[in-house]
């Protein structure tokens, strides 16, 4: 048995248009799917050359501040991007900037290792106003012997032998000021303040080879107080290093070496002082000082490279007394040597907070000379110095205004100390 549907041409009618408006419909939905995923391509495409620019633009940056050695006014900020742009930017925990002020933010960040370094070497102009704590230990030990006698059969010593060994522990904090007066000038105070311990000891007491006298004494108080200016005379450009002259004074603020009250500890049975020590530590040389120096800096990312010359001249002074024999009173003039300094050195920054250095610097001192009242000058003996150390150091960012700095130094020569260790803590104000 078979069934048939009717259709009447009324009914054909409706069903052929319902098909023809269907099939449009269909095709419309294709058409805005389609649109929406090449929209959101777009979107992605875009917001990851928005990354890549804003990267490439702060690398330029970073490495023209280098170049020119500034670090406030390199290059011009980049422009703001449109809403949109900065809308479609993704955050900034994926490693980029996400705003125009992160962007100058990590600029900055990425030259701070390099401008930590600089200020180290008195090459820095771009912070106005920058105030230094720091502290410095320094430990010597000096042995000398002396022989009281004479050689008999050119292999018999006949006499008496003495061993003479000072040790000293000197602990210097130092407030200083650095103030940028200008992108080319700035002016520097240092006060710094000593404590010192010093122990004396000497064999051969009593005229006994083997018994060894000792004596201790302390001092504290104000060192000499300096005053000096950087003047930048030529940026880094090229191969050419940025050159930085500096000229400064110190004051005789401290307690000076000459003039002190001693403690005898021994005399010989002819009333002769054997063993005297002075009862308070000097805490400045006494005299005025000025010196002049240049130090150059060249950057060669990820190095850095340094170096400094200059020469200290010390003025005569008159003082109440110049005799170290606590006996007598004999006043008179003192002239210090002059000093010639050098050092060298280079600091790599490893990343935007720490960077690393290695420096060799050497001071080399002529003769002292004195003059008695109504005398001529003499030159003392012995008084004649060459210090050299090796330097190590390591500059660590702790914020966007403070830096700790580290610096050990090690003696290469009898007359430097053993060994210095010093922390410096520079807040830019």
């Amino acid at each position: 048995m078979h069934t048939y549907l009717r259709l009447t041409p009324l009914a054909l009618a409706a069903l052929a248009a319902n098909a023809f408006a269907q099939q449009p419909a269909a095709n419309d939905t294709a058409d805005v799917q389609a649109l929406i995923g090449q929209l959101e391509q777009l979107k992605a495409n875009y917001a990851q050359e928005v990354r890549r620019l804003r990267e490439l633009d702060m690398q330029v940056q970073a490495m023209q501040a280098r170049l020119n050695g500034r670090a406030g006014a390199a290059t011009t900020p980049a422009a703001p991007l449109a809403p949109a742009a900065a809308a479609a930017v993704p955050p900034s925990s994926e490693g980029y900037a996400s705003t125009a002020a992160e962007a100058q933010q990590a600029k900055q960040e990425a030259r701070r290792s390099v401008d930590d370094v600089k200020q180290q070497q008195a090459a820095l102009f771009s912070r106005r106003f920058t105030l230094e704590n720091s502290l410095t230990y320094a430990r010597y030990d000096r042995k000398q012997l002396t022989l009281n006698g004479f050689l008999a059969l050119d292999a018999i010593f006949l006499g008496n032998i003495a061993i003479e060994n000072v040790e000293s522990d000197s602990l210097t904090y130092n407030l200083a000021a650095r103030w940028g007066v200008s992108p080319n000038l700035t002016l520097n105070a240092d006060v710094p303040y000593l404590a010192r311990r010093t122990v004396y000891q000497k064999g051969g007491a009593g005229g006994a080879a083997a018994a060894i006298a000792q004596e201790e004494t302390n001092g504290h108080g104000l060192g000499d107080v300096s005053v000096s200016a950087n003047y930048r005379l030529f940026g880094e450009r090229g191969w050419r290093p940025e050159t930085v002259l500096t000229g400064g004074v110190t004051a005789p603020t401290g307690r000076a070496p000459y003039g002190l009250d001693w403690k005898v500890i021994e005399r010989d049975d002819d009333d002769y002082i054997r063993f005297a020590v002075p009862r308070e530590q000097p805490t400045g040389n006494g005299v005025w000082q000025a010196n002049l120096g240049v130090s150059m800096v060249k950057t060669a990312d990820p190095a850095i490279l340094f170096a400094n010359a200059g020469y200290i001249h010390s003025f005569p002074r008159g003082f109440s007394d110049i005799d170290s024999n606590p006996d007598t009173t004999n006043p008179g003039d003192v002239k210090l040597g002059g000093s010639v300094y050098f050092g060298a050195g280079v600091a790599f920054a490893f990343n935007e907070r720490t960077s690393l250095s290695i420096s060799f610097s050497d001071k080399i001192t002529s003769r002292a000379s004195t003059r008695f009242k109504g005398g001529q000058w003499v030159k003392v003996i012995g008084s004649d110095a060459n210090a050299a150390s090796l330097n190590l150091g390591v500059t660590y960012a702790l914020n966007q205004n403070t830096t700790l700095v580290t610096l050990l130094g090690i003696g290469l020569t009898p007359d430097a100390p053993d060994f210095t260790l010093a922390f410096k803590v520079p807040y830019m104000l």
